[in-house]
């Protein structure tokens, strides 16, 4: 018994000196230490060795697994070192070679207005209130003063989701709900996403909006007018002026509708503004007294105005985009050029 286990000590040295990778180490592993391996079929014959000389022969058989086994680690610990090592080596980076080159990313025209003109107004002491794109038609239409019969409401053809609930087509009715919550004094800008029915190159079905509110004691256009002042000298240059047209909006009166003064001919008259020296840029008033009453605000004590900017509108003016798809299109040759 003692020459057998010296001659698959002798065989299993020699074939795992022969081994050339883990793969065919593991295959010598098996073949001597497996279930049907040379000393595995040793142990098995066991019980055919007299009882007393199992003790002696169990020692031996032992000897050699062990001496199999330290020489199978050795071996496998230096082939596990080698193929660490071409890893190394095929991974290696040459920390003297130039980087791929990596693009400047920025964010969407839309966002970077969006995130201008709410610094701006914060700077002002403006809340930001986000309400839902998705509204019921009170509070789109009914407590905005425009009832169901009102002809203005075809000016804001919208989508409807039931007779009750529509995709809004204004953030003015978060408007509706800060005043509902909260007692003047209230000074918010609402931002968001709203929808009409209007598609052409300088109106889209989906588009931003902000509009403001301010509601407080003594309030009058003269207070809008100077606040808007300041926005418009913020957003297009130091010089820029406005101007107040009458116009008509249902929530308002009085209703206006604003101009700059041009800030790319300084209001002599140009392609960018027709001509005129003027651009319109967004519509605002003093909040009618139905609104304010329907929201329970004692229209005696207070007072205030609203305005409204669609923000793809200050980013085409600003950034001289001439059709509003542009913004929506993902167009790289656009967008990269645009970082504020």
């Amino acid at each position: 018994m003692k020459e057998k286990l010296q001659q698959i000590k002798e065989k299993a040295i020699a074939a795992i000196e022969a081994t050339d990778g883990l793969e065919k180490l593991n295959d010598v592993r098996m073949a001597v230490l497996g279930k049907t391996g040379e000393l595995t079929a040793v142990l098995k014959g066991m019980k055919d060795v007299a009882p007393e000389d199992r003790p002696k022969v169990g020692q031996l058989v032992n000897e050699t697994r062990e001496a199999i086994e330290a020489l199978l680690e050795e071996k496998k610990v230096k082939f596990e070192e080698e193929v660490l090592k071409k890893r190394y080596e095929s991974e290696k980076i040459d920390v003297t070679m130039p980087s791929s080159k990596h693009t400047h990313g920025n964010l969407h025209p839309i966002t970077q207005v969006k995130n201008q003109l709410t610094d701006i107004f914060g700077s002002m002491g403006f809340e930001v209130y986000e309400g839902t794109e998705i509204e019921t038609d009170y509070y789109n239409f009914t407590a905005l003063n425009t009832p169901q019969d009102h002809p203005a409401r075809d000016m804001q053809d919208t989508f409807y989701l039931s007779p009750e609930f529509l995709l809004r087509t204004q953030t003015s009715a978060g408007q509706i709900h800060v005043m509902e919550n909260q007692k003047p004094p209230i000074k918010i800008i609402s931002p968001g996403k709203v929808f009409r029915s209007d598609d052409d190159a300088t109106h889209s079905p989906m588009f931003s909006q902000m509009e403001g509110l301010v509601v407080d004691k003594g309030i009058t256009l003269c207070d809008l007018k100077g606040m808007l002042d300041e926005f418009v000298q913020e957003v297009f240059g130091k010089g820029t002026t406005t101007r107040l047209r009458p116009s008509y909006f249902p929530f308002t009166e009085p209703s206006v509708e604003v101009d700059v003064s041009c800030f790319q001919c300084g209001g002599k008259g140009c392609k960018l503004c027709k001509g005129t020296g003027w651009i319109e840029v967004l519509g605002a008033g003093v909040v009618n007294k139905k609104v304010l009453e329907g929201c329970g605000i004692d229209t005696d004590i207070y007072s205030g105005f609203a305005f409204g900017i669609g923000v793809e509108r200050i980013a085409m003016l600003k950034y001289g985009i001439n059709n509003i798809k542009l913004l929506f299109e993902s167009d790289m040759r656009v967008l990269k050029q645009i970082d504020d």
